[in-house]
């Protein structure tokens, strides 16, 4: 009886294919299995959905290559990928994409050579050796300094000798040769100081009880856990995982940032046996993410660390998944398909039946929600270990501060006075910007000219580094313009600031301080963020500068004033969420000071200072934004008491882009029911990004799944012109 192999390709297809196994492979292809199949006039990867028996399909082809001896992609992880696509209305195929690392897709690995003596020369033997070809024995005893394998590069170095004499040794059978796997560790020559677990406060220790506990019995429920920063939810985590561990199971962590992965691997690798640790990233090298997925897979490491994709990790008998900083935006995957990792972990806590831990000092409203109503366990931590004090959080009204002195200016006096007094003491301070760039736009201040994208409907930021105008949506860059392109006016001027340019006044007001900067401009090479964060933990740094790379998780206990230089950023733009994130914003930027004995302080510089998220982060009361936030949700339908679906449709075309949009809008009304609501079609609050005109639908229901399936069967059914690209972004995090 024939067998037939049900995939998903590599290439987008939008649906499963059906290929005929052949008979010699009918026992080597499973469900999750590699293979390559024909497709139009070439061979694609495709991955192994279904076996079937029967298939109606007509013309069907045959399975031409076989990538894995074993399947890479197990039930359980198929299982969830076809969550996503009923949940996030997108392809079967784009969903199994997302679970398995590119380099694992295309089965390639690298492989070394690796030498071993093969019988140890007795001394007359090498002493003829050394008369016959003295070079060959120089090499032949360096090799027997080695105890093990030698890989076949590290024995040129060492013994300073050619390829040509190595080959002579292995010809003569003196040496053996061996084709290995490349092993490639991304943490290689660090060294970490072991820690012993910390005694918990009762707090604490009820809350790891209570997780212990949900491990052991394999409760499914997730536990959010709202404890105030500094208040010691790190050490739950390592505990935690230590009982996974004992009991021979596995863990995997997330964190938000890739910037917080060094000083969590730090953490990690200092408490448990660094090869238990596996870590997933995207500034990885292929092969490094290569080599840590298998040694997931293969269960030598029993614990990974990482941001948004690392929540697929094959982690073998899951025990425990931690969302740090669950609230976190970057969790949110921002092309097709668009997930969310926090609530894609809680789906696969499901599926292998482990526990969930969501952790945050500033819960997303959605998971507050789903606490608040029962659907996740809630634990609190009210208080800092050691019983150490929140930071005293000070706000400057900027207006005032411009009414004195009559100009604007980016550090008030009281902060510039508070960083001054911090040198003295030799303690550090962290100066919060979340704007990279020298300056925010170009202006012309006599015809009013601003430098604009050539792509996008958004001004140009100016870099002083590189004497360049950068747009941060697109990447296109122009030279700065030395006078009006309207006008011809000289007097053409900076306006904004950012990160750059506070780095510059820093240096200038305080010279004989080492100050540093971290932002995406500054943090491209692949170690920069360990040799910054490094230097600023040693005390190297007095003053680091930073956007929200530096707004989390991060643990300096010399740190005690913090900066916030302007807090309106991001307040006042056209989303619902604006308030949240600046809430969760300042008050995580807050948290960074007072971890160690000496209290805290932070400056809040404002033009709104009677904001409620200002205020409310103020006085760190989290409880009192969300009853207000909660009143304003409920009132205009928004999330958590409702889902959104945002449609995108664009085009270079803009007439084109509208049509279609209008086209789907008017399918979506013949096919959705009363319990969905249909916005008229808009365009994007940044209508042209990276030349494309946008134009947006949106949709409010409570009964996501139904929608998502709605949507699905409306997208299947039309054919979009080429020049058209369509994305849908369920439960979106921006509406811009």
């Amino acid at each position: 009886m024939p067998l037939y192999a049900r995939v998903v390709t590599d290439d987008p297809t939008n649906k499963e294919l059906d290929y005929l196994v052949p008979a010699p492979w009918e026992s080597k292809v499973h469900v999750g299995s590699r293979v390559k199949v024909p497709l139009r006039s070439r061979n694609s990867f495709a991955t192994v959905v279904e076996l079937v028996a029967e298939s109606t399909a007509p013309g069907i082809k045959a399975v031409t290559g076989l990538v894995s001896e074993e399947p890479v992609l197990d039930p359980k992880m198929l299982q969830l990928a076809r969550w996503m696509a009923d949940y996030y209305s997108c392809p079967l195929d784009a969903a199994v994409r997302c679970t398995l690392p590119q380099v694992i897709r295309s089965g390639g690995f690298k492989r070394e050579r690796w030498l071993s003596v093969t019988l140890p020369p007795d001394q007359n033997i090498l002493e003829q050796i050394k008369v016959r070809a003295p070079r060959q024995a120089e090499v032949l005893e360096v090799a027997l300094q080695f105890t093990g394998p030698i890989r076949w590069a590290d024995l040129v170095e060492a013994a300073a000798t050619s390829d040509r004499t190595i080959k002579h040794l292995v010809n003569q059978g003196w040496l053996t040769l061996q084709m290995l796997n490349a092993e490639r560790d991304p943490s290689q020559g660090e060294e970490y100081v072991s820690t012993a677990p910390l005694r918990l406060n009762p707090g604490q220790l009820s809350i790891l009880t209570m997780l212990i506990e949900a491990i052991d019995q394999g409760k499914t429920k997730p536990t959010l856990l709202h404890g105030i920063t500094g208040s010691g939810k790190t050490e739950i985590y390592l505990q935690a995982i230590q009982h996974c561990l004992d009991l021979g199971r596995g863990a995997l962590v997330l964190v938000p940032e890739i910037s917080l992965t060094p000083q969590t691997v730090e953490r990690f690798k200092s408490r448990f046996a660094r090869e238990l640790i596996a870590v997933l990233h995207s500034h990885l090298s292929a092969g490094e993410r290569h080599d840590e997925w298998h040694r997931l897979r293969r269960g030598d490491a029993r614990v990974a660390i990482g941001a948004r994709s690392a929540v697929f990790a094959p982690v073998k008998d899951l025990a425990l998944i931690v969302v740090d900083e669950e609230h976190e935006n970057s969790y949110k995957q921002e092309e097709t398909p668009r997930y969310h990792a926090r609530d894609l972990a809680v789906v696969r806590g499901h599926i292998e039946g482990c526990a969930v831990l969501l952790g945050s000092a500033t819960p997303s409203l959605e998971s507050y929600h789903n606490a608040r109503n029962g659907k996740y366990e809630l634990a609190r931590l009210t208080a800092r270990v050691d019983d150490r004090q929140l930071p005293l959080i000070r706000v400057i009204d900027l207006r005032q501060e411009f009414a004195k002195s009559k100009h604007p200016s980016i550090l008030s006096r009281r902060l510039t006075q508070a960083i001054e007094d911090r040198l003295q003491k030799r303690e550090q301070s962290i100066l919060f910007l979340n704007r990279r760039g020298f300056a925010s736009s170009l202006l012309c201040s006599k015809c009013g000219y601003v430098c604009e994208c050539a792509n996008c409907s958004i001004p140009l930021t100016f870099h002083l580094a590189e004497n360049r105008l950068k747009c941060h949506l697109c990447g296109y860059q122009a030279v700065a313009p030395k006078k009006c392109p309207g006008c011809g006016d000289p007097g053409i001027r900076y306006s904004g600031y950012g990160t750059e340019k506070v780095i510059e006044l820093v240096e200038k007001l305080f010279p004989t301080a080492h100050a540093a900067r971290m932002d995406a401009d500054s943090m491209s090479r692949k170690d920069a963020y360990r040799t910054t964060l490094g230097a600023f933990r040693s005390g190297k740094i007095d003053i680091l500068i930073g956007t929200q790379m530096i707004a989390k998780g991060l643990d300096f206990p010399n740190v005690t004033l913090v900066g916030i230089i302007n807090a309106d950023i991001g307040l006042h733009i056209p989303d619902f969420r604006a308030g949240e994130r600046t809430f969760q914003l300042l008050t995580q930027v807050a948290g960074r000071a007072g971890r160690g004995e000496t209290p805290g302080e932070v400056f809040v510089q404002t033009a709104t200072p009677f904001s409620p998220s200002i205020q409310f982060a103020r006085h760190h009361d989290f409880d009192g934004f969300w009853d207000q936030e909660r009143e304003f949700r409920e009132r205009c339908d928004y999330p958590p008491f409702n889902h959104l679906v945002l449609i995108q449709i664009k085009s270079e075309h803009q007439r084109l882009a509208e049509f279609t949009a209008e086209t789907l809008h008017r399918r979506f009304s013949e096919k959705i029911d009363s319990s969905v609501t249909l916005h008229p079609v808009v365009p994007a609050q940044i209508e042209r990004v990276k030349g494309f005109y946008r134009f947006q639908i949106l949709l409010r229901t409570r009964a996501i799944l139904r929608l998502s399936r709605t949507i699905r069967e409306v997208m299947d059914s039309l054919s979009f012109p080429d020049e058209v690209q369509v994305s849908v972004d369920v439960d979106p995090y921006h509406l811009l």
